[in-house]
């Protein structure tokens, strides 16, 4: 089956090429990428065009010398490739939200969508082959089977396929390596200072909280119980500034978190509780089984903003440094001593490419804040 697939596949980006030869002949062309670590470029004088790039699982690819046209693996990707190379991209991994559309220009907006490379199962080979992209690229916490997932795409749809592995703590790296790559270092390096001073200056915070910082679970779901426990890829912002008390055994790593019931999370009653957008935020006030809970009671329960993306993950992406700059301003802002819309303006423009005004960053954190 896949190699009818590769045979379809192929067959369609001739077609496509060759309708697109007459406009192309002409484009001039950039100088290939400086030479790194990670890539073997050809002897000077030779005119090749394509490079040898290792990817973050060692995989030696060999990708195009000039990349004009990405493709994303799936939305983790895409947020991270849209900061850094919003006119590479020829299609989104899905259809962006309706809260999207008001900090998301519309030639973005409006790309095509191709679908999820793996896991969802939605992938538009027609598509593809219409935008013909030079490369698809996986960004992420690679999983045990990374190099056969990568592997198997790249023989599905016969483009080159590389993974580049980026969690909080080396996202930088990875805006770094996707510089070398894209032939973008110096907006690669801008955006990789930014991440190493917010990912800083939240671990600065956590050390001086140390044994002392607030109790905390975040609840998911249309009935709030369902959370993201220790131990989860997606519970990295939670662990490091809060104390996480939603301690289970067997820990998922799907974004949906772990089912619990409302007798554990009596039992942990922790100081505040965060609900994903689209939960059970605006009638826990006046349920009386969720008034058992200090933090109902007590009024510190507050709703994760989002637009165009939940800030804390959904998916666990580049997003989560804005996150990450919400939650230290919330449970710390003594220590957190930043003006938050500033903050969040500047993430907007850097990993958004739009201006946020006042009016929609009261929009967006208007459960999000202490009244």
């Amino acid at each position: 089956m896949k190699k009818l697939i590769a045979v379809f596949l192929a067959l369609l980006l001739t077609l496509s090429l060759v309708a697109c030869s007459g406009q192309n002949a002409a484009a001039p062309t950039s100088p290939a990428p400086a030479a790194s670590p990670s890539e073997s470029l050809p002897p000077s004088g030779t005119d090749a065009s394509t490079v040898k790039f290792t990817d973050s699982v060692g995989r030696e690819v060999e990708v195009p010398a000039n990349i004009t046209r990405v493709a994303a693996s799936g939305a983790l990707a895409q947020i991270v490739l849209f900061a850094l190379a919003p006119d590479m991209l020829v299609g989104t991994a899905s259809k962006w939200s309706s809260s999207a559309e008001a900090y998301i220009d519309a030639k973005y907006y409006n790309l095509p969508v191709i679908g999820q490379f793996y896991g969802q199962g939605d992938l538009n080979l027609e598509e593809i082959a219409r935008i013909a992209p030079q490369i698809i690229i996986d960004v992420g916490e690679p999983k045990g089977t990374i190099v056969e997932d990568m592997d198997a795409i790249m023989e599905q749809v016969g483009i080159p396929t590389v993974h580049i592995t980026a969690t909080m703590d080396t996202m930088a790296d990875a805006y770094r390596t996707l510089g070398k790559l894209l032939n973008l270092e110096e907006k690669a390096e801008e955006l990789a200072q930014y991440c190493e001073t917010v990912n800083k200056r939240a671990h600065e915070i956590a050390e001086k909280m140390g044994d002392n910082k607030t109790s905390l679970v975040y609840c998911l779901g249309d009935n709030g119980l369902n959370v993201i426990a220790q131990g989860s890829f997606h519970a990295e912002i939670i662990n490091l500034l809060s104390d996480n008390v939603a301690v289970l055994e067997d820990v998922t790593s799907k974004g949906s978190g772990n089912p619990i019931d409302m007798e554990q999370l009596l039992k942990w009653n922790p100081d505040v509780i965060l609900f994903a957008p689209g939960s059970v935020y605006a009638t826990v006030g006046s349920d009386a089984t969720w008034q058992q809970l200090d933090a109902i009671k007590n009024g510190t329960y507050y709703e994760v903003p989002e637009g165009p993306y939940n800030w804390m993950g959904s998916p666990p992406s580049v997003n989560r440094y804005l996150g990450m700059i919400w939650l230290a301003k919330l449970l710390y802002p003594d220590l957190a001593t930043y003006d938050l819309y500033e903050e969040t303006a500047k993430y907007y423009e850097l990993f958004y490419h739009c201006k946020l005004t006042r009016e929609q960053f009261n929009e967006l954190t208007a459960n999000s804040l202490p009244n």
